[in-house]
């Protein structure tokens, strides 16, 4: 089985010009994370663009992603998108069809953003049922709105034995801490930490890894943190990458596509998200962006 460990990329989707999903760049941005040490892949994410996939590209994205990571690290992926539970059962299912180690659901699809965590559970307490024996993962994703899940949810899940994978998304420290506790509870249950600005505290606590959006642009820093948390340089590099990521999301993800190109990936800066005029303005910061980021990379000696 594989390891659900260290640092997972929310993998950004290549796009031609066309507006097409671009094959070519997402063998790229596979090669991209991996090279860079992330240790698992996140595919058909929100930095996927998922909402704005149909569902046949988000088949066709996940069953490429695991094809170029080869084995050589695990994949998850989104399989939920409102319905019926028994509707949304169904995708998972063909989800689970392309490969990937776990098919990832999400916590604001199964009921009203007014509704109570018990309508949460009883749904998801259908699907678990409908999708046996299935590995899943769960993503607290920011839209269409924001659920995030408490303690008890999160020992619910440890104690079915099917959750492998959750992307944690309430960012505070005196949150995430009892939700890793919980998790404990099932060896096999990994919480990975979304935010940057409490990465190390989230490691300290718990956490098995982390899934932020940065991760798309400077991978080897968060990699870095992932493996050396009680490094002398731990919190040094947490504090830069605190003050980056909000340059790095500024017109996020064209932003992120914009300076990978710099870097020589084969990836085009077109999203379907929407897109952003990009001027010298846009171009100078990314100037003291890749700027800071290589005098990181030299201080910790992976320039």
């Amino acid at each position: 089985m594989a390891r659900f460990e260290g640092l997972w990329p929310v993998m950004l989707t290549a796009f031609r010009d066309d507006g097409s999903v671009d094959d070519a760049g997402v063998d790229a941005l596979v090669d991209f994370y991996i090279d860079g040490g992330s240790k698992g892949l996140f595919a058909v994410c929100q930095s996927s663009e998922m909402y704005r996939l149909s569902d046949d590209e988000r088949l066709a994205l996940a069953s490429r992603v695991v094809a170029r990571a080869g084995g050589r690290v695990p994949v998850v992926a989104t399989g939920t998108f409102g319905g019926p539970v028994d509707q949304q059962a169904g995708f998972v299912r063909r989800m689970a069809q392309t490969g990937v180690d776990a098919v990832v659901v999400l916590t604001n699809q199964f009921c009203p953003r007014e509704a109570g965590e018990p309508v949460l559970l009883a749904a998801l307490e259908q699907l678990v049922e409908a999708t046996d024996p299935l590995p899943l993962g769960l993503y607290e994703c920011p839209e269409p709105h924001h659920r995030v899940t408490s303690p008890g949810f999160v020992a619910w899940a440890a104690a079915t034995g099917r959750f492998r994978y959750m992307k944690d998304t309430s960012r505070d420290p005196a949150l995430f801490g009892p939700k890793a506790e919980a998790a404990s509870a099932d060896p096999g249950f990994a919480m990975f930490n979304a935010a940057a600005a409490s990465a190390l505290p989230s490691l300290r606590l718990g956490a098995a890894g982390l899934s932020p959006v940065a991760a798309n642009v400077y991978p080897d820093l968060f990699a870095w943190l992932c493996d050396n948390p009680g490094h002398e340089k731990a919190a040094w590099v947490q504090h830069r990458i605190t003050l980056l990521d909000s340059v790095m999301k500024l017109k996020y993800p064209q932003s992120a596509k914009r300076y990978l190109a710099r870097r020589g990936l084969p990836v085009g800066p077109r999203t379907r998200v929407g897109e952003y005029p990009w001027d010298g303005y846009d171009e100078l910061i990314h100037d003291a962006l890749h700027r800071t980021v290589c005098e990181v990379r030299a201080e910790l000696g992976l320039a």
